[in-house]
């Protein structure tokens, strides 16, 4: 018979804190040189144009600019970059697509259409 209570996981078990890891600046938004672009364990994105990796896998800008995020597929998979570009136009259509429109602006299109 035993003399002590066995220890279960209920005992050993421990609350840890969050990392906060992930993307803190999206596609399209404005960032300075040295910022913090996105946190990750392990190189999920890699470092593209303008942009650098820590010690820790944190990528962060190397000059003011536009976040752009691109995928290039390879042999096998798909690596996901992250870049910093100088001006907004060079961000990538992809970005510029996602940008909500204005209702005026459909109508606008909508009216165009029907005149020709």
């Amino acid at each position: 018979m035993a003399h002590s209570a066995s220890v279960g996981s209920v005992k050993r078990n421990v609350n840890v804190a969050g990392k906060r890891l992930g993307i803190k600046k999206y596609g399209g938004e404005y960032v300075k040189s040295g910022e913090i672009i996105l946190r990750q364990r392990g190189s999920q994105f890699h470092v593209g144009t303008n942009t650098a990796m820590g010690k820790d896998f944190t990528i962060f800008a190397k000059v003011p600019g536009f976040v752009s995020f691109r995928r290039m597929t390879g042999y096998k998979r798909t690596q996901k970059y992250v870049d910093v570009l100088e001006k907004q136009s060079e961000v990538t259509a992809e970005v510029a697509e996602k940008k909500p429109v204005k209702a005026k602006q459909v109508a606008k299109k909508v009216t165009k259409a029907k005149a020709e």
